[in-house]
């Protein structure tokens, strides 16, 4: 009985909704939005889709009021936004969706403790998440007509506007293809900022069940969809929380641009003669670059970030350069205190490696010896080995490095997956390590790497949450090189669900180790090529994710062709920096070189907890201090059969690109496969060049016929294989090329029609 009970109020809930909201959609249809069109209609459901994966109603409730922005005000009718206050309702059941005010006002008097308040001749736009079942006809044949992408298994939004009359009922109408638009934007930038709210613990109501979040503001670039652009490509979206955390817009600002929330100063601020307070380290003037004792310098009066070896250098570089820097520099100083760890028991401040590691016990030991210049003069990679861990850690107590075991107790319902850590206090915990072990200053950078696979890539997540591999390639290590013994923990992390292949490309990489594979743990290899990324991409598998640690785009010219690739490939790109001034320089690099920021920047939680400290600044500065993303958005056309190819990602659009060619590695061999429907066996040539590169190629058996399929890949050979043993099978439509590993390398070409006709695949094609 009592299931019987619980099944028919959970079919009248779906059917009439409960809980706060105003219950379900209407029958409005977007097919009659006068001048839409269908691809738009397929951005919006797309936009949908790709916000209910990221499940908002989690921690959002309809008393979490956000602030919106897009564009410019004067970018919409009658000069002003035309929704700017939003609402998740849902989250304690009833019916799912956002509702989106007018203004605040609005927002706050429909909010209710219980439900949501009937307000008369208040208008509201609402996007409800619905089962098909329980959608009008319209929405019905609209869906299967256009093959509309699903939100979760079964829903689909419905967008109405919705206005209160005087007697409590509603009436609906149609949203214009302008408030369309203004929806499109506003999810895609919410799914992006969201899950970046930090809970108040400090000052919200101890005994409220609603979670309280710090204040908070955030600007994204959103991409328009070709059928939704007006001129512009990209708009800024300005998401808030609450609605009155808003930037002040100066009117140079235009609608693609972030606005800039710093005043200029006044007369008195400017050349206030502040002393430095120092420890007796030289540091540099930023105008001169003369070397001062600190305790003799001054820095700027207002900002306190720059300094200078007098006041007469101070007032040159006002004029010249900071006077329009100060702003931005005086509110990035205001974070000191918030990016300063103040769990750890070490000394975190480092402004002379040798003496801090000294203090530590840990100088010119282990992994160690890479955090100070004594050994700068050994290339990376080539640190001579003493021993095991205990050796690598430089010594440390057996309780003040993780072991070199697996975690326990961590298997849910029998299932194991990857332990998902939200900071260092809770990976010490973990692990059972006291707070006075300073691992995390080594340890930073393989958790940063997992923090971006497990809680920023959602494709990445998903893959490993699925127990697949995730390629991961890895610009420019230097000092990693020396940190295997560290990476292995990325492999317990996991936690005995999915791989991750590591490929590290640059040009640290020593000789003597490129092409070489590592396995550091069971669950984690990485692969080592020396070069320039823009030159062996094409030679290494397709990535899911490429990260770049500490990445200093600009400074380092080379990092324009490497750009380029990335902007070619299309996939989802990660960086850190050290502080917020680089990492506002390095989003001009990339959107200079045509790439949108997709994750704005943000502290690393796993940033290491040491200090460093520059010679002419004072800026909060720590290796892996901030993280932030970028990526191409391709031109792409929607074809009917893109609702197959779902993609899991927020962006939702095919990537995995044409020629694909799959890498797989067992103990014996590497193994090559590629998806070649249509092509017969004769017409695929399979050829190693140069002793160096493996080539994949179909071409017409005589002039008179021409291949299924055109195919071409080209990809460098790894280290120590056997040429002579090089094998290649085709069987329906999937070629494998199995390359034994061995140190003997020459020249040979394979031709498939000579190998049996027969041959087990190993790998297919993603």
């Amino acid at each position: 009985m009592d299931l019987h009970l619980k099944n028919l109020f959970g079919r009248f809930q779906d059917q009439f909704g409960s809980g706060p909201g105003l219950g379900p959609g209407s029958g409005t249809c977007l097919m009659k939005v006068e001048g839409i069109a269908p691809n738009c209609i397929k951005s919006i459901y797309r936009a949908a889709a790709a916000l209910y994966r990221t499940e908002p109603w989690k921690r959002l409730r309809p008393g979490h009021l956000f602030g919106i922005r897009v564009g410019k005000g004067s970018d919409w009718s009658n000069k002003k936004q035309p929704f700017p206050c939003a609402q998740f309702v849902g989250g304690d059941g009833g019916d799912i969706g956002i509702y989106m005010f007018r203004n605040e006002n609005d927002g706050k008097r429909m909010t209710g403790s219980r439900e949501t308040i009937r307000i008369p001749n208040v208008e509201l736009l609402r996007v409800t998440f619905e089962t098909e079942s329980l959608m009008f006809p319209s929405n019905k044949k609209m869906i299967r007509s256009l093959s509309l992408e699903a939100s979760g298994t079964d829903r689909f939004p419905v967008i109405d506007v919705t206005r209160c009359t005087t007697s409590g009922e509603l009436w609906f109408r149609n949203p214009t293809l302008e408030e369309i638009r203004f929806v499109y934007a506003f999810m895609r930038a919410i799914s992006l900022v969201h899950p970046l709210l930090q809970v108040d613990t400090v000052g919200g109501p101890k005994w409220s069940r609603l979670l309280h979040f710090e204040p908070f503001i955030e600007t994204v670039d959103v991409q328009w969809p070709p059928e939704m652009a007006k001129g512009n490509d990209l708009v800024a979206v300005t998401v808030s929380h609450p609605p009155g955390q808003v930037y002040d817009e100066k009117a140079s600002s235009t609608s693609h641009s972030t606005p800039t929330k710093y005043a200029e100063p006044t007369k008195e601020e400017m050349f206030a003669d502040v002393r430095m307070n120092s420890n007796g380290g030289l540091r540099q003037c930023a105008t001169c670059e003369k070397e001062v004792h600190g305790d003799q310098s001054v820095c700027c009066g207002r900002c306190r970030a720059v300094i200078y070896c007098s006041s007469t250098c101070q007032k040159q570089q006002w004029k010249d350069t900071h006077k329009s820097e100060c702003g931005l520099y005086k509110a990035m100083m205001e974070r000191e205190e918030e990016l300063a760890m103040k769990i750890f028991m070490f000394p975190c401040s480092a402004d002379q490696p040798c003496k801090w590691l000294e203090a530590l016990g840990v100088h010119q030991k282990g992994m160690w010896r890479r955090k100070c210049s004594c050994y700068s003069h050994c290339p990376f990679g080539l640190l001579p080995v003493k021993g095991g861990l205990w050796d690598s850690w430089g010594g440390l107590d057996d309780e003040e490095y993780p072991q070199d075991a697996p975690y326990h107790n961590h298997i849910r319902d029998g299932i194991s997956s990857p332990i998902l850590l939200s900071g260092w206090s809770e990976y010490y915990n973990l692990r059972s390590l006291p707070l006075s072990s300073p691992i995390a200053d080594v340890l930073s950078h393989p958790l940063t790497v997992y923090y971006i696979l497990t809680a920023l890539s959602i494709s990445s997540k998903n893959r490993l949450l699925k127990g697949k591999e995730v390629i991961l390639h890895y610009l420019g290590p230097e000092g990693e090189l020396d940190w295997m013994p560290a990476f292995a923990e990325i492999g317990h992390l996991l936690n005995g669900s999915g791989n991750i292949q590591i490929v590290m490309v640059g040009p640290e990489v020593p000789t003597n180790l490129s092409g070489t594979t590592s396995g550091i743990s069971s669950r984690v290899r990485v692969n080592l090529l020396r070069g320039v990324y823009q030159e062996e991409a094409t030679y290494l598998p397709s990535p899911h994710v490429i990260i770049a640690l500490n990445c200093v785009l600009d400074r380092n010219g080379s990092w324009s062709g490497a750009l380029d690739v990335i902007k070619t490939m299309g996939f989802p790109a990660f960086f850190t920096d050290q502080s917020e001034i680089s990492c506002a320089n390095a989003k001009q690099v990339l959107r200079s070189a045509g790439l949108h920021i997709t994750h704005p920047v943000t502290p690393n939680p796993f940033r290491s907890p040491v200090r460093n400290h520059s010679p002419s600044s004072n800026l909060p500065s720590y290796s892996n201090g901030f993280v932030f993303g970028a990526m191409e958005f391709p031109n792409y056309e929607v074809s009917p059969w893109n609702h197959i190819l779902a993609a899991p990602a927020i962006f939702s659009y095919p990537i995995i690109p044409e020629n694909y060619v799959h890498w797989t590695q067992t103990p014996e061999s590497h193994i090559f496969s590629a998806d070649l429907p249509g092509v017969r066996k004769e017409e695929i040539k399979v050829e190693v060049e140069d002793s160096k590169y493996l080539i994949i190629r179909t071409e017409a058996v005589d002039e008179s016929t021409i291949p299924g399929r055109s195919f071409m890949r080209k990809f460098r050979l790894p280290g120590m294989i056997n040429i002579d043993e090089i094998s290649a099978g085709y069987e329906d439509g999937v070629l494998t090329v199995t390359v034994p590993r061995s140190i003997t390398r020459r020249g040979l070409l394979i031709d498939p029609a000579a190998v049996p006709e027969r041959l087990e695949v190993l790998a297919r094609a993603a």
